[in-house]
């Protein structure tokens, strides 16, 4: 490796500073709320810039912990990380002396593991820890390490460690994921683009935030074409250039205010908001019943006051465009106001029903049928409760759901949420909600 620092550490988990919040329900929100950028399209963007030695410019970055994550990882590889403003990130890879990405960063973001061809496209070796995340099912590695075996690297697995190789430089290939993986897909391409030669990617995850990232690289000067929606076709390059790029909105948070309005019975506008990317979400808003109005970049939502209006509706996730894993747990809490009863069919992570049993401690009728399926029966009213956050998602989503319950609740782990949503307390609060961020000892 480039730094012959001593591999001989042990690594322990940090204790995790324990944080809730404290929320009183039963009042509709009101106001305008600006929709920050993506988080899973910044980690990747930011991950992409170790491609070139030459500067790279991010606005409308969310301040989030996942971003300060991969910040601090990439500053600890040597990499030039300057924050010059709010939302705002310049990035400078001229040199990376320290090719090793530990279990700390791997512990605290399962996204570190995109590192992994950026950094072995571009300076032939790596050591990357097998990556955490959130406790929402099995997510393994193994299709991405397959991906740059595919372009010609060479990967052992030791101790919970990668050790990969590219002696002179990567080979493009067809590199066909035997199902559609997401950073799967945005690992394979970014390894892709400084290649020898020409590489396929198929099936190609059809995500906004892959499209950002193509993009991003395009203007980094990398030859990329989608070919077919689930095909993407990369020249590889000797080298890239620096270049800047504003991050697309987070259409996650976005659906997840929009259902807050349409529980709690306010009137909420969305600023800013990714409209065209949330095609699959809306459509389900139409059929329970949920008043929503696109005005060009903003999206306003009126909320039905108790929600006896609304329409019980069955859904599935799939992967884009079909109707995010990641909207799933949000649009649960809406279905428990519906009149009637929905299923929930979860296609995508085996263990993110789970959190369910949480909005139930709320008095959602909620019924598990297995680790796929679930139903919902409403209308049914929701009580302050005591209730633990499980993962990023499920966290945002109790918050929501104390929003619309009768009373004062308390959701544990508050860490969660901050891992992907910026200043939501703040944001709740510009929108008349009684919510509060306490740490707990």
């Amino acid at each position: 490796m480039a730094d012959a620092r001593p591999f001989h550490w042990e690594y322990q988990e940090p204790p995790v500073q324990r944080e809730a919040f404290r929320v009183e329900g039963g009042r509709p929100l009101r106001g305008d709320v600006p929709i920050s950028g993506s988080k899973n399209a910044s980690l990747k963007l930011l991950a992409a810039a170790v491609l070139t030695g030459e500067r790279c410019r991010f606005t409308n970055v969310p301040e989030i912990a996942d971003v300060r994550v991969m910040v601090e990882t990439l500053r600890d590889l040597g990499v030039v990380v300057d924050h010059p403003g709010p939302n705002t990130y310049e990035v400078a890879a001229g040199d990376v002396d320290w090719l090793f990405v530990p279990l700390e960063a791997a512990a605290k973001m399962r996204a570190s593991f995109i590192l992994l061809g950026p950094l072995l496209a571009r300076f032939g070796r790596v050591i990357i820890s097998n990556p955490g995340g959130d406790r929402i099912g099995r997510r393994p590695v193994n299709l991405h390490v397959e991906a740059m075996e595919r372009l010609g690297a060479e990967i052992a697995y030791r101790n919970g460690y990668y050790f990969a190789s590219a002696p002179g430089r990567l080979r493009a290939g067809d590199v066909t994921f035997p199902t559609v993986t997401v950073m799967g897909t945005e690992n394979a391409l970014l390894a892709a683009t400084l290649a020898d030669g020409h590489t396929r990617i198929h099936p190609a995850a059809q995500e906004p935030e892959v499209d950002d990232l193509i993009s991003f690289l395009r203007k980094m000067g990398a030859e990329i074409v989608r070919t077919s929606p689930d095909t993407i076709e990369v020249e590889g390059r000797r080298r890239l250039r620096g270049a800047d790029h504003r991050v697309i909105a987070d259409r996650i948070e976005a659906g997840t205010f929009i259902v807050a309005a349409a529980v709690t019975g306010g009137e909420v506008t969305l600023r800013e908001a990714p409209c065209t990317h949330l095609d699959a979400f809306l459509e389900v808003m139409d059929r329970v019943g949920v008043p929503v109005h696109r005005d060009g970049d903003d999206i306003c939502v009126r909320g039905v006051p108790g929600g006896g209006e609304y329409r019980a509706t069955d859904i599935t996730t799939a992967p884009y465009p079909g109707l995010a894993t990641d909207l799933q747990p949000p649009t649960a809490v809406l279905l428990g106001r519906a009149v009637g009863t929905s299923r929930i069919h979860e296609t995508i992570f085996e263990d993110r029903l789970e959190w369910l049993e949480e909005l139930a401690r709320m008095g959602a009728q909620v019924d598990i049928l297995d680790d796929h399926n679930a139903t919902i029966t409403g209308p049914r009213p929701l009580r302050g409760s005591e209730v633990e956050m499980s993962d990023l998602r499920a966290g945002a989503s109790l918050i929501v759901a104390a929003l619309a319950a009768e009373g004062r609740s308390v959701i544990h782990g508050a860490h969660h949420v901050r891992r992907g949503y910026e200043n939501i307390e703040r944001k709740f609060l510009d929108l008349d909600a009684r919510i509060e961020h306490v740490s707990e000892g």
